[in-house]
């Protein structure tokens, strides 16, 4: 029998985490988190956690569990999540997947094969190839061992291309090999993928007023913490948006006013991207807030 497992993506800001604590108080279910930043410890403010009242209502997962210079791949994301979902399915409750990381959310519910990591010597080896044999020649040697990827890639992307031939030195396949479950869906879930779609005006307020509540809950507090850690503010974790602006303004680099009117055009910026990736994404249901009722409709049979 198929796991149901009920997804809730959208933009930043657009009631995701909200929604999905009313739907899973309804039908017995539990959260997994798909966020590529909610993962770090010590991020809370930055990241709109779920506060500690909304995680007593349901439990949430995959929150809080690298430090912020350790690094997630959305393959090893895709073990933890599904490892998740089959414990909270075992236990006789509905597993929610919601977030704004569209990527960690395909690796889950796609059938999906990740190369696994590649180790140092091999990442090294490529670096010198570039190095001695530039990349145009790096690039023709792609072009030879995977044309499929080659042929999506600008010859000056230097970093997709090591990394596609990091992948194949280190696998003896292409990178390619990995993306072809990509539009097939995982065999042992069966997925209702809900995306959350306001009105971009009101999308837009809403950003603006989540920055402004993040800064008076203690986003410069919070960073500073980390900073104060020994953490680099070079870190990507800490290249987050929100955290980025407010380091800047911690250098000298932004005041105050700047700083926040660059994460909320940031942000903008960011909420179309998502956007896009989820209305490019198949088999997904676009809802506005008005019809949450009706979606809720379509999970209900799921209520334990």
């Amino acid at each position: 029998m198929k796991i149901p497992v009920i997804v809730i993506g959208g933009p930043t800001a657009s009631g995701k985490t909200q929604l999905a604590i009313e739907w899973a108080l309804k039908v017995n279910g539990e959260i997994i988190s798909c966020d590529s930043r909610q993962i770090y410890k010590y991020m809370d403010i930055g990241t709109a956690k779920p506060t500690t009242e909304e995680r007593d209502l349901v439990p949430h997962h995959l929150i809080d569990i690298i430090y912020p210079d350790e690094v997630m791949s959305a393959g090893e994301f895709q073990k933890l999540a599904r490892r998740c979902i089959e414990d909270i399915y075992t236990r006789g409750k509905i597993p929610f997947l919601v977030g704004g990381t569209g990527l960690y959310i395909r690796g889950v519910i796609r059938d999906i094969d990740f190369p696994p990591k590649v180790d140092e010597e091999i990442r090294e080896r490529v670096r010198e190839k570039v190095r001695k044999e530039g990349l145009p020649s790096v690039y023709e040697e792609l072009q030879r061992v995977d044309p499929v990827t080659a042929s999506k890639l600008s010859p000056n992307d230097e970093v997709r291309i090591t990394r596609a031939l990091e992948v194949y030195y280190a696998t003896g396949k292409p990178i390619s090999y990995y993306r072809k479950g990509i539009d097939t869906d995982y065999p042992k879930y069966n997925v209702v993928y809900f995306v959350l779609n306001p009105p971009r005006d009101l999308l837009y307020k809403r950003i603006e007023e989540r920055v402004d509540k993040m800064i008076q809950l203690g986003l410069i507090e919070e960073t500073k913490h980390i900073l104060s850690l020994g953490y680099s503010p070079e870190l990507p974790s800490l290249q987050t948006l929100g955290y980025r602006e407010i380091i800047k303004y911690l250098q000298g680099i932004y005041s105050l006013e700047s700083a926040i009117k660059e994460i909320k055009k940031e942000t903008r910026r960011y909420a179309k991207r998502q956007l896009t990736w989820f209305r490019n994404e198949i088999r997904v249901k676009l809802i506005g807030y008005e019809e949450v009722e009706d979606a809720f409709r379509e999970i209900s049979r799921y209520r334990k």
